[in-house]
């Protein structure tokens, strides 16, 4: 089997739970190779964000070129990009290197409600990201600031807002339910091929910190092994569900834990 090759372009978190390092993690638990480019240096924990330091546009972009040049990046998810310059220079950068499987996961706000994304950014992204990802992966809240709305209350709303996300150029949405009041977390899946409903059963647990990094980053891990999304989604759903089931099991921080990404080894 062909070694998967990964790249994250995200922002860091110290405390381990979110950002890149949930990535590189996510990535080793499901046996691809991981390489990364930092937008953002964030001072983050368990309980919230205290600072943010944005690098520099063309610094980012130097990252760009030299994992691009050298390296056969299979797969790559997007997380955290904080300004409009930067999201200009990952959206160049795509385009010209033609990179293919790109998962985007729309960070807009921490757990914590922390904002990490500038709403000059948002229309940036809009025009400039969007026709370049191959899969962006939006809770409510994301969804809604994406297309100038208030966030879905049930599914229904949740069918034309997915509907309206891929009209604005991705190949495919993955719209999360998690905000929805259920004992399910509904999912919806937006393709070329149609529209496909993914459930499963909240976990009971508190520790939830980089639950969206760590998606992402599973399906970016996962799409080269199969044939499309609506093979991949079910099963890095299925591995961060026992994530999820595992987290209580860590004692990191006294604030929003981490996930266990590393449930299968120890």
């Amino acid at each position: 089997m062909k070694r998967i090759n990964a790249l994250t372009i995200a922002g860091t978190d110290p405390s381990g739970g979110a950002g890149i390092q949930a990535d590189l993690k996510t990535f080793s638990a499901l046996g691809a190779y991981g390489c990364s480019v930092v937008t953002a240096l964030v001072a983050q924990n368990t309980r919230g964000v205290q600072s943010v330091y944005r690098i520099e546009p063309d610094f980012v972009a130097a990252q760009l070129d030299s994992v691009f040049s050298d390296v056969r990046i299979d797969t790559t998810k997007i997380g955290m990009l904080a300004e409009t310059d930067i999201v200009e220079a990952v959206a160049e950068r795509l385009k010209r290197y033609r990179i293919q499987n790109v998962v985007l996961d729309t960070v807009m706000l921490a757990k914590s409600g922390d904002p990490l994304l500038s709403s000059a950014a948002v229309e940036t992204l809009r025009q400039q990201l969007l026709p370049h990802v191959s899969l962006i992966t939006p809770n409510l809240p994301e969804a809604a600031a994406l297309l100038g709305t208030s966030h879905a209350r049930n599914e229904r709303e949740m069918l034309q807002q997915g509907r309206a996300l891929r009209a604005l150029g991705c190949d495919a949405v993955l719209m999360k339910g998690g905000h929805l009041d259920d004992s399910e977390s509904p999912d919806w899946l937006f393709t070329a091929e149609g529209e496909i409903r993914f459930t499963a059963p909240r976990v009971a647990t508190k520790n939830t910190h980089g639950t969206g990094c760590t998606l992402s980053a599973a399906l970016a891990a996962l799409r080269p092994r199969y044939q499309s999304w609506q093979e991949t989604v079910p099963v890095a759903k299925d591995w961060l569900s026992r994530a999820l089931a595992q987290a209580d099991s860590l004692e990191v921080g006294e604030g929003i834990g981490p996930v266990h990404h590393f449930h299968e080894w120890w």
